[in-house]
């Protein structure tokens, strides 16, 4: 199997005797394996694994606990998530927790096919003898170890701040960590398993929930929220509140001291380059290459306009002479003439000539003549528009009847074209004007047109608030307004369509419902349709919008200030966009830093309904107390707090008060913390098993063969000898 970390590997296995003990602490969290006797593991990583595929050949490797950065290039690992051995604080992955064996002893310098030293494993209060069984097959059939040992983490961490007198031999061991929180009695140096308590509560959760509460607040900066930044963000911010009532109305009233507990976490970023104000001499010469490119665009469409007039000369003179060609000659010979030409007849050679004319008029800015066709051209194509009807015959008025309506429609064409060209021309005047008197005195056309918007959105709105009465708004009462009657509030199309369906009902009701057995019953909804689409005419736009959306955008264009409100959104403002500063860039902690760590206390919080650390001491003394009667003082006299997750600030001091509230007044109470909460678990394990006493607590693989994994049901480690 490929193994991929920034470990090293130790060469020195070699040099311990096949009789020195292994020590691993499996805990939930990190996996720490070394030598008996000393005072440090040797390899420390996190108890995970993953299998990514490479993204190239799609082979897939292992991965043990902290990898390196640099194989995100070459791997996939977005779709293998870490995966854990354990559920809550049991070992029950055991295909997982082989991967994690093999390169523990790899990485310890062992060769992985034979182990041949006598190894002690933490496993956690009351673990299931289905567990403990599965982890000692694994170890005899797997790396046939010669002997195993199973001790309670918190038990040696208990064990080994005993030696230092920061505990006694009765006390409580009080032991939060990665998945759940444990409290341990101890009578006589000895841990009383039938008095411990256990909540599934511990540093995960506490992380998971940081990780929720700010993903919810900043949800643009989630890719930043690893968990192991949030983890380094709740080990390096988060506290114990003394009373969390009042910090949470400290933090909602929002004074000095909240202010003082807030803390930043800075994300990268960047300013944006400051754009430097151009010179005068940059903008003397952009403006001078401007100019330079507007001359020789004029140019060249100056060039342009006069080669196309000089080729509409051309070509007039030709059709002139060709049309003088076809007056002088005689019909016989009019086939010949054309046939040297694209045109087929003399009535082509003339309109064509028309068309020249007017694109001529047209290029040198001259105004063109209305005229679509020359009158002979037309005399000849409606040529029995004229004549009387009596002196033609049936398929001849035909005739005259489409000539008649081709004519008429080709004059109301034209006439549509020429009103068009007159209103642009209008239009174009009229916009010439505007940007002189604009150009003559700004500030006063802006004025004007500050004034001429005011006063038409005014308009508009009265409208509005006129249509809205008088049609019922939303927010409209009908008792109100001096006992205005809904057919007041009525527009007249609905009173109309009320009107119908009325008188339709009043006339079914006066006998048999015959509604539908005559034709003209159905004209009602042809007249209903015709009322619906006088509604539809209210959506269009009048000419006042019209005339305020051109405000608007003349007024954007001049002013900078100025700021155009919606008619979708009447009332508020255009959303202003700002380029992003540091402190977008900011991830504030405020209450997160309390409220996490409370569901150490309040797991309800986080939707576990199960009991808080000084609930579970309380419990546990009470289950102590026929086992110990008249101990109650010397148990709460040293209290010991272990674990990864009792190292927030704040613990002992709310932990003590929440201990003193469950006991008699004038209780002794004393809790500290281990010496190292994180590592004391290993170090008491080392000591154990660097003792001469030791052998004598572990089970041989020959007792496994003989007695079976039931014999693994009533062992239990002595912690004094």
């Amino acid at each position: 199997m490929p193994f991929i970390s920034k470990i090293q590997r130790q060469s020195d296995y070699g040099s311990f005797p096949s009789s020195h003990p292994i020590v691993i602490d499996n805990g939930g969290s990190y996996f720490r394996i070394g030598w008996a006797g000393e005072s440090e593991p040797r390899v420390i990583f996190r108890n995970i694994i993953q299998r990514p595929r490479h993204k190239v050949t799609g082979e897939t490797i292992t991965v043990v606990g902290d990898h390196n950065p640099a194989l995100l290039k070459y791997f996939d690992c977005t779709r293998s998530g870490p995966r854990s051995a354990f559920d809550g604080n049991v070992l029950y992955q055991f295909e997982i927790m082989e991967y994690i064996l093999d390169f523990g002893f790899d990485r310890l310098g062992a060769d992985q096919s034979q182990i041949n030293h006598p190894v002690l494993i933490t496993e956690c209060a009351c673990n299931p003898v289905q567990s403990r069984s599965k982890m000692a097959e694994l170890l005899f059939e797997s790396y046939g170890v010669p002997s195993v040992a199973f001790g309670v983490d918190a038990a040696f961490s208990y064990k080994y701040n005993q030696q230092f007198g920061m505990c006694s031999n009765d006390g409580l061991a009080i032991c939060s960590g990665f998945n759940t929180s444990h409290v341990i009695p101890f009578l006589n140096g000895e841990p009383v398993y039938e008095a411990c308590c256990r909540t599934n509560v511990g540093g995960y959760h506490i992380t998971d929930y940081l990780k929720q509460l700010l993903s919810l607040k900043y949800p643009h900066h989630m890719s930043m929220l690893t968990w192991e930044k949030v983890e380094d963000l709740k080990m390096e911010h988060c506290y114990i509140a003394p009373d969390y009532a009042s910090e949470v109305r400290l933090f909602q009233n929002g004074d000095e001291k909240a202010e003082e507990k807030t803390r930043c976490w800075q994300l990268p970023w960047a300013p944006l380059p400051v754009e430097e104000a151009p010179s005068e001499e940059e903008i003397a010469r952009k403006a001078a290459l401007k100019e330079k490119q507007g001359q020789r665009l004029r140019e060249m469409a100056e060039a342009k306009r006069f080669n196309k007039i000089n080729d509409l000369e051309n070509e007039m003179r030709d059709l002139e002479l060709l049309l003088e060609r076809l007056r002088d000659a005689a019909e016989i010979d009019i086939p010949s003439i054309l046939g040297k030409t694209v045109y087929t007849s003399k009535q082509e050679v003339e309109s064509a000539l028309v068309k020249a004319t007017q694109s001529l008029r047209k290029a040198k800015g001259e105004p063109v003549e209305s005229v679509e066709k020359t009158d002979i051209f037309s005399a000849e194509r409606f040529n029995l528009v004229n004549v009387p009807d009596e002196t033609l015959t049936p398929e001849q008025i035909k005739q005259k009847k489409k000539q008649l309506f081709v004519k008429t429609t080709s004059e109301a064409r034209q006439q549509k074209k020429q009103r068009q060209v007159e209103v642009e021309l209008e239009k174009e005047r009229q916009r010439k004007l505007e940007e002189e008197r604009r150009l003559e005195n700004p500030e006063r056309y802006l004025e004007e047109l500050r004034v001429k918007h005011r006063d038409l959105s005014e308009k508009l709105e009265q409208r509005k608030r006129l249509k809205t009465s008088h049609n019922g708004g939303p927010n409209h009462n009908a008792s109100s307004g001096g006992g205005v009657g809904r057919g007041e509030r009525l527009s007249s199309v609905q009173r109309e369509r009320m009107r119908l369906l009325t008188t339709a009902a009043y006339d079914r009701g006066k006998g048999e419902d015959t509604f539908g057995s005559k034709d003209e019953d159905w004209q009602l909804y042809k007249l209903m349709s015709k009322d619906n689409d006088d509604d539809g005419d209210d959506d269009k736009l009048d000419p006042d919008e019209v005339e305020l959306l051109s405000l608007s955008s003349k007024l954007q264009e001049i002013d900078p200030t100025f700021i155009f409100k919606t008619e979708a959104s009447p009332g508020s403002e255009a959303p202003s966009f700002r380029p992003l500063t540091k402190e977008d860039f900011q991830i504030i902690l405020g209450v997160e830093r309390f409220r996490c760590p409370e569901i150490l206390f309040n797991p309800n919080l986080v939707g576990i309904e199960q009991a808080g650390l000084d609930e579970m001491a309380g419990v546990s003394i009470r289950r102590l107390m026929p086992m110990a009667k008249g101990l109650e003082n010397r148990i709460t006299n040293s209290i010991l707090l272990t674990g990864g997750s009792c190292l927030f600030p704040g613990l002992v001091e709310r932990l003590e008060d929440g201990i003193r509230m469950m006991r008699p007044c004038g209780t002794l109470i004393k809790i500290v913390k281990a010496s190292d909460p994180t590592l004391d678990a290993w170090r008491g394990a080392s000591a154990y098993a660097a003792s001469k006493q030791f052998p004598q607590q572990t089970f041989t693989r020959k007792d496994y063969y003989e007695k079976g994994e039931d014999w693994l049901r009533s062992y239990q480690l002595r912690h004094t000898f």
